[in-house]
């Protein structure tokens, strides 16, 4: 009997994948707890349509990161935070990926989440320092970050 997966199934298949099961398996379990619907024309061509509109969406998602890739790496996009120094030239505190992504937000006007900031240490010396974002499955944007004196 061929079913829709609704869910994942462990051992079976995946949401949105079509197979062949045996009969009982597919009435008595798969069926009974949603976890797959018979294989019929229309539910067919609706797991394809709902396909169609994921790839569309993420094809969307793509060109996004892109633009925004090529915005984040102008030569003139700097993002600038302030720290307080002490007498010996040493920062008091340190930047992490938060206050990079909010001074991103406030001096540029780009939202990005804080965990998509790839910095593997705080930036605890003054000067500058090319800072990688992961904006997309594969668009990685690298931006440089000054930490000079508040």
């Amino acid at each position: 009997m061929k079913v829709v997966f609704l869910q994942d199934v462990k051992g079976q298949g995946k949401k949105g994948q079509i197979k062949e099961v045996p009969a009982g398996y597919a009435q008595n379990f798969l069926i009974k707890k949603n976890l797959a619907k018979l294989a019929t024309t229309a539910a067919v061509s609706q797991v394809e349509g709902q396909r169609k509109a994921k790839e569309k969406e993420e094809a969307e998602q793509l060109e996004q990161a892109k633009i925004l890739k090529a915005q984040l790496e102008k030569e003139d996009v700097i993002v600038e935070i302030g720290m307080k120094v002490g007498q010996t030239g040493h920062t008091f505190g340190a930047v992490d990926k938060a206050d990079i992504a909010k001074a991103l937000k406030v001096q540029y006007d780009v939202e990005i989440d804080k965990r998509k900031v790839q910095l593997n240490n705080k930036l605890q010396a003054l000067g500058t320092k090319e800072v990688p974002i992961k904006l997309y499955k594969d668009v990685v944007a690298t931006i440089k970050v000054r930490v000079g004196e508040k």
